[in-house]
């Protein structure tokens, strides 16, 4: 099968959808890959890296007119122009946008979403979304430790001591646990908070104090226990005593990082704008939810703006302020995923009945297979 890899086109995006290391193994098993001229440079992969693994360097009409085509994430209309009907694309599409799919759908086009797998153990390998926000988890530390005025660890010299800086991290799910990792070893004093008691143990493990708001009802105990590894929305009464919490600890904190998503939905409130208002000069916040609006409502996507003396980070793409590694991981979940539509002879081919090609398969022969809301 011919094989396309072209270069991302989306404003800040610097990974790459497949690796040398990758088309390596595809060019192994019989395929034809064509590869942009530049697709990787961003990503530290030069095409002569491409080259020496037996893949063709092309121009962007030649890489997306492939028969399958290896993205990060969704094609604009420029690049949907030269996609030819009944191409298959394989991607980070956002499954959630009903628009993009339909978009796809309509120019006749097979495509599979890999944000949609299930959280399963046999998914893991293909994991897109724990994959990319591991890498967000840590670089949100690092970015913090940029923009926080003072020193991470604590400091003992000849003109005297300084103390470890408070971090208070919000959601402890792949990215926060990251962040809890990463800030431990920067000699940071942690603290974490997460509506899902079961990671209580995760947090205490990598060196950080769990924030606990005890459950009053069976609805408040029911809906912390979440679905395929994701929080589901708190009743009111325990996001209150939650916001009292949090509140109290952000004020003693000098970072705080959140990190809460619900695949599909608005983020939600964390960091009220009355507690940012109450935290100490200098202090940071970094909100990886700012690409679905926000764990805060001062945040603003894109942007690093300074309210009431604390900085507030909303970078919506953190991953690819760390494209090799990005790049890397997320063309092995790329890979992976291509294992269930190939048959060991090279053919491509659509499995419904394999949970994860049905869960991922977006639309089909101009019909979207998948819609939401």
């Amino acid at each position: 099968m011919h094989i396309g890899v072209p270069l991302e086109t989306h404003t800040g995006e610097t990974r790459v959808a497949a690796t040398p290391e990758t088309i390596k193994k595809l060019i192994g098993q019989g395929h034809k890959v064509t590869v942009e001229s530049g697709a990787g440079i961003n990503a530290s992969v030069i095409d002569s890296a491409y080259e020496a693994v037996g893949a063709t360097i092309g121009s962007a009409r030649e890489a997306l007119g492939a028969e399958l085509i290896l993205k990060v994430v969704a094609p604009n209309d420029s690049e949907l122009a030269l996609i030819n009907s009944g191409a298959v694309l394989i991607g980070m599409l956002n499954p959630f946008s009903n628009e993009t799919i339909a978009k796809l759908a309509g120019h006749g086009i097979t495509a599979f979403s890999l944000e949609a797998a299930p959280r399963t153990s046999r998914a893991q390998s293909l994991d897109v979304l724990s994959s990319q926000a591991n890498i967000a988890g840590y670089k949100a530390v690092l970015l913090a430790a940029h923009y926080y005025p003072r020193f991470m660890p604590m400091l003992m010299t000849a003109a005297g001591t300084v103390k470890a800086a408070r971090v208070l991290i919000l959601g402890a799910g792949v990215a926060g646990l990251q962040a809890i990792a990463t800030a431990k070893r920067l000699g940071a004093v942690i603290e974490a908070s997460d509506v899902r008691p079961a990671v209580k143990e995760q947090i205490e493990s990598l060196g950080a104090k769990f924030v606990d708001v005890p459950y009053e009802t069976d609805e408040e105990r029911e809906c912390a226990v979440g679905v395929g590894g994701y929080a589901r929305p708190m009743p009111t009464s325990w996001m209150q005593r939650q916001a009292l919490a949090v509140h109290e600890r952000a004020k003693l904190a000098d970072i705080v990082i959140t990190t809460a998503l619900i695949p599909g939905r608005k983020a939600p409130v964390l960091l009220s704008a009355e507690t940012v208002a109450q935290m100490k000069p200098g202090s940071v916040v970094i909100d990886l939810a700012a690409a679905q609006g926000g764990n805060c409502p001062l945040t603003v996507a894109d942007h690093v703006v300074v309210e009431h003396g604390v900085t507030l980070v909303g970078h919506t793409n953190l991953a690819a302020m760390v494209a090799a590694d990005a790049s890397a991981l997320y063309a092995r979940n790329l890979l992976d995923f291509l294992k269930l539509v190939f048959t060991p002879e090279g053919q491509f081919q659509i499995n419904l009945e394999d949970d994860i090609v049905a869960a991922c398969l977006m639309c089909r022969d101009g019909q979207v297979v998948r819609k939401n809301g």
